[in-house]
């Protein structure tokens, strides 16, 4: 985990929720807490005005949802990341979120210890999934439409070490799991990645995930994390 201080705004309509994330983030040095909202205009407001690092975001608030609100985020705050967390595990929730700008998307019950990590991976500019978010978005990525042409034809202009470094993003694996499985340094995945994203016109490695499983190059039941 990095050292390196990370600012986060908490937003849930939930008090006790607010006051619980608050108390828990609160307690590593490495997460400075500089704001709260309670619904998801007071997000986008703080949020400009406090330009976080991340904004830890719920999805059912009043007046304005989390997915709206990321939205408005990421075009308003495009420095700020997004880290969804939430009770639902609804498809229409999740691929809401992430199609909104999210960079990552997390269940309430995730435990103190991987929220933090979460957080300083997203503010790394990484993107991340819950193994059981991870899942509904490979089985709606199997049963989804065909691929946008013009997507395809971008897969086909990477080179041949570029799709593996995607295949295996697409599989779950860290960076550093993919250097050493491809027997590369780590900087030398890093910039494979950059390639990736930016001969793709992609935004992360969410959406590096999804155009893997909808152009073919990954097959649902393939992966090595058991998904």
């Amino acid at each position: 985990m990095s050292d390196a201080v990370v600012s986060v705004l908490v937003v849930d309509d939930d008090d006790l929720m607010r006051a619980g994330l608050r108390a828990v983030l609160s307690s590593d040095s490495t997460i400075n807490v500089v704001g709260e909202a309670a619904d998801g205009r007071e997000a986008v407001t703080f949020a400009q005005e406090l330009t976080p690092d991340v904004v830890l975001m719920d999805v059912r608030m009043p007046h304005e949802d989390g997915i709206a609100a990321t939205r408005t985020l990421s075009a308003a705050v495009p420095a700020t990341r997004v880290l969804i967390l939430t009770t639902f595990e609804d498809d229409d929730y999740v691929f809401g979120a992430l199609n909104a700008g999210a960079s990552g998307f997390l269940l309430k019950r995730t435990r103190p210890e991987q929220l933090i990590e979460a957080i300083h991976t997203v503010a790394a500019g990484e993107s991340l999934l819950s193994p059981a978010i991870t899942r509904t978005v490979i089985d709606r990525m199997a049963a989804a439409a065909p691929p946008d042409p013009a997507m395809a034809q971008r897969l086909r202009e990477l080179t041949a070490r570029e799709r593996d470094v995607l295949e295996r993003v697409a599989r779950g694996l860290s960076n550093t799991e993919i250097a050493s499985d491809l027997f590369v340094e780590e900087s030398t995945v890093k910039t494979h990645v950059k390639r990736i994203l930016a001969k793709m016109n992609l935004r992360d490695r969410v959406q590096a995930v999804i155009v893997a499983y909808e152009t073919g190059l990954v097959r649902p039941g393939t992966s090595g994390r058991g998904w």
